[in-house]
């Protein structure tokens, strides 16, 4: 069977990437898994580019020669105007790696205390890197606009999500139902990029095992 491997050790984020490539490979008989789900999964690799992209296709790469199959991983960050740029592509390392993510968001919101509503422009920034287990990596790049809020609000979604107001919609992406937010967010805008060139992969990989010149994964 065809499959697919989600090359995050997060959880929260493997679930919503997992329900995206659900929804778009539903007419496909292939298999999801999860980079967590195999034993003796190396640890995570160093994210050192000076790039979301970079840092999706260091993590793509490892998963692919791990598991010998396609791997699929991201790698997003919050970015904010007012802040010239920040946290940006130190996303999840902001005030330190294991800090949770209610103190990162107050200390976000601390420093935008006197940024009045119409300078809070922000983008969530989202990138995703496809790669073989024989080195072939594609990669695709999309982004979600917005504001960020005065204050937290909502109890769905993750990470800096509850700040993050879509004004189209006047409320925070964790105030959406899992899923709308999956039609909408910038994870959502990026995946539909990238799924045709991951149909087209898988379809591949079919076609070269039935004529016998490659063994799929």
């Amino acid at each position: 069977m065809k499959r697919v491997v989600i090359a995050s050790h997060n959880r929260s984020k493997s679930r919503e990437i997992d329900q995206l490539l659900r929804a778009g490979l539903s007419d496909l008989s292939v298999e999801i898994r999860l980079l967590a789900d195999y034993p003796n999964t190396p640890p995570p690799p160093d994210e050192n580019a000076n790039s979301y992209v970079g840092n999706a296709i260091i993590k793509a790469s490892a998963c692919a020669a791990f598991t010998e199959s396609i791997s699929l991983a991201d790698d997003a960050g919050l970015e904010i105007d007012a802040l010239n740029g920040q946290p940006g592509l130190y996303s999840r390392r902001f005030a330190g790696e294991n800090t949770p993510f209610s103190i990162k968001m107050g200390i976000l919101l601390e420093m935008l205390k006197d940024v009045p509503p119409e300078r809070r422009t922000a983008r969530f920034r989202c990138a995703v890197a496809i790669a073989l287990p024989a080195g072939e990596v594609y990669t695709f790049e999309d982004t979600l606009e917005g504001r960020i809020a005065e204050a937290p609000c909502g109890q769905a979604g993750f990470g800096y999500d509850p700040i993050f107001c879509v004004p189209s919609l006047g409320c925070t992406l964790a105030e959406l139902p899992a899923e709308f937010k999956n039609r909408i967010s910038h994870r959502a805008k990026v995946m539909r990029r990238a799924i045709p060139q991951l149909r087209a992969l898988l379809n591949e990989c079919v076609e070269a095992t039935n004529d016998g010149t490659h063994q799929g994964s």
